[in-house]
């Protein structure tokens, strides 16, 4: 036997901590007025942020910068982060490519100068 090997004496299981049942569980919860569960109104008042916007932060980069490094129209990304338009299927598309490998896009994009050949 391994010397870090532990071997229990009994078949019995282990006793939690403070038994306590669902019910105690969720009442300790709700008690809590820190991780109160969020309710109808609460969903109606949050606002979903973008996928463009939470790709452009964690990049670091500004709306200026993002839309110039990545050759989106500035006007556009501005409407799809306001929540005033949605990026198409190929608009998404290319989103997943800069949040997967951003320097890969910017190296492709910085490789090519010309109109489309």
């Amino acid at each position: 036997m391994s010397k870090t090997t532990t071997t229990s004496k009994t078949a019995k299981p282990p006793e939690p901590l403070r038994p306590m049942t669902d019910e105690e569980v969720m009442a300790a919860a709700l008690d809590d007025p820190d991780a109160q569960p969020l309710t109808a109104d609460d969903f109606k008042r949050m606002k979903r942020v973008a996928r463009a916007k939470i790709i452009r932060q964690a990049l670091g980069l500004t709306q200026q910068e993002f839309a110039a490094r990545f050759r989106i129209p500035l006007g556009t990304l501005r409407d799809w982060e306001q929540g005033a338009a949605e990026p198409d299927a190929a608009a998404n598309a290319y989103l997943h490519v800069i949040a997967r490998n951003p320097q890969a896009v910017t190296d492709a994009l910085a490789s090519h100068h010309g109109p489309a050949d």
